[in-house]
């Protein structure tokens, strides 16, 4: 059967600017575009690029802070038939230089701040072809603004596709070894975006606007295509830093009633006093995504904000589209809420838990997260063995373990890898970490296992104190006596001032487990 021709989904920038010419698409510190004028500027890096030599397939890496050329460049790399390589800006140099190494780029866009990661890049690759800089030009680079410029007024293209046709390289975050790039495809967008306006946010339209606090690289970048799809304004925060203050401020200012975001972000806001400083009343939908919410902190983000919070399941792979939990699916009160839950499949996505063999498992019983559906990215780039783990049987293999309630609702008990086993028992986590932080000095935690000599591997966790609370490891431990087996709880605490966080906002546990090497808070080879 031959492909199916679709939209390509550049055309969302063109719908918008048709419909809403005069909408303003993206507000950013003092400066605004509508639709029409930010999709002229899109059309001249079209042109742009296709005069550079991009052909349909070729991949752009782009290096950059959220900005209004960001969020060009993707639009434009559509249109063209491109495939837009959006990089997290918090890796290193070497990061970067390996991503390219694996998407083979032949022209990159860069903010000038990191020339030392094109450097990086251009040592690693022999691909690009071409270098476009935002702001201070070096040597055989040309300016991003100036092509703008220079093209502006081109005759509009938007390449034809097909469902298949890949995108977007989505890096997965890498917690071992080196990030994969997931294929995502014009077919499968276009699937996605319906889907997150349906699921996520019913009713968005033209009036509304959402509030940026992540980089467009990764999940935000699909939520302001969500908000594209309904030539709904996006507002950037003026830094790459999260100001609390300044994003609850813009809240007021632009009566916004959306944003992306993730757990710990949700957490900071709702615990910063700007948050009783501002109107937020005009906000109807915070998504919130990546990891799943504590309970405590789901409850105090709840009593402050009301009933806006809209959380769903999903990784890059499938472009967060798994499961859903709307918000007359949370509440204060346990009773009401089936807590712990991350909602029911969203629509046309089917979710299975399965065994090791591949069998599917009934209610109530543990296993490996599974999802098919036209979500489902089209492999990972040029890594066989990797697809044919993750996508084995038909359906795609999340990684995460979780159960279906008799309801169709699923729990995430935990992600396989953040398992260790003790004394011969599988122990998860975040059973422990749930109960310490119902306890009222603790703001933060993180339970991981690290070897151990006598059990093999042993829980430890490390502890963020809630600001002017006390508490020790005999307390916090003591806490956890009636509520939690005691094989399952941490064998030792540490406190720190502040958890690591990932450039996506995540707790990685890879890199806790590090810190508390590199600290001399353990020790190689004693016992824990």
């Amino acid at each position: 059967m031959e492909n199916r021709g679709v939209m390509n989904f550049g055309r969302l920038a063109t719908q918008a600017a048709l419909a809403f010419p005069d909408q303003t698409a993206l507000i950013w510190r003092d400066q605004s575009w509508t639709w029409s004028a930010l999709n002229h500027r899109v059309d001249a890096m079209v042109s742009a690029l296709r005069q550079l030599g991009l052909k349909k397939g070729d991949r752009v890496l782009v290096q950059a802070r959220n900005s209004n050329q960001l969020m060009e460049s993707s639009f434009a790399v559509f249109k063209a038939g491109g495939v837009w390589v959006p990089v997290n800006f918090r890796l290193t140099p070497a990061e970067v230089a390996g991503l390219a190494e694996t998407a083979k780029p032949t022209i990159i866009i860069y903010d000038d701040i990191f020339a030392d990661h094109i450097d990086a890049v251009l040592d690693s690759v022999r691909t690009v072809k071409s270098v476009i800089a935002i702001g201070q030009i070096r040597e055989g680079e040309q300016g991003y603004d100036d092509l703008v410029g220079t093209h502006f007024g081109a005759e509009p293209f938007e390449e034809d596709m097909e469902h298949d046709d890949p995108m977007w390289f989505f890096f997965t975050s890498g917690t071992t070894g080196r990030p994969k790039a997931s294929v995502l495809t014009h077919g499968q967008m276009g699937f996605v975006v319906v889907n997150h306006v349906a699921d996520l946010m019913p009713g968005l339209s033209h009036e509304s606007g959402s509030l940026v606090v992540a980089p467009l690289s990764h999940g935000a970048g699909m939520h302001m295509f969500v908000n594209a799809a309904r030539a709904a304004k996006s507002v950037l925060l003026s830094g790459e830093r999260l100001d609390v203050e300044e994003a609850w401020r813009l809240v007021e200012e632009h009566r916004l009633d959306n944003m992306f975001t993730v757990p710990t972000i949700v957490k900071m806001m709702t615990e910063h006093p700007a948050v009783d400083q501002f109107d937020h009343t005009s906000l109807r939908w915070i998504i919130y995504a990546g990891a799943p919410m504590y309970r405590e902190d789901q409850k105090f983000a709840l009593e402050k904000l009301g009933p806006v919070l809209v959380q769903y399941f999903g990784l890059g792979e499938v472009t967060g589209c798994i499961t859903v939990l709307p918000p007359h699916f949370h509440a204060v009160d346990d009773d009401k809420m089936k807590v712990g839950s991350c909602g029911m499949p969203r629509t046309g996505m089917e979710v299975a838990i399965k065994d090791a063999e591949g069998n599917r498992l009934g209610p109530d019983t543990q296993g490996e997260i599974c999802t098919r559906g036209p979500a489902v990215f089209a492999g990972y780039f040029e890594n066989p063995e990797a697809n044919a783990k993750s996508l084995k049987g038909g359906w795609f293999h999340t990684g995460d373990l979780g159960y279906l309630d008799k309801d169709g609702f699923l729990y995430i008990t935990g992600r396989a890898s953040d398992m260790y086993i003790s004394g011969g028992s599988n122990i998860y986590p975040r059973e422990a970490e749930e109960v310490l932080l119902a306890h009222p000095a603790v703001s933060e935690v993180a339970i991981l296992g690290v070897p151990d000599r006598k059990w093999g591997e042993a829980g430890v966790g490390v502890v963020v104190l809630k600001p002017g609370s006390e508490a020790d490891e005999a307390e916090l431990i003591g806490y956890l006596d009636g509520k939690l087996s005691k094989y399952k709880w941490p064998r030792r605490l540490f406190f720190w001032d502040e958890m690591p966080k990932s450039g996506y906002g995540k707790v990685p546990k890879h890199l806790i487990k590090n810190t508390l090497f590199e600290r001399g808070d353990l020790v190689e080879g004693e016992p824990v």
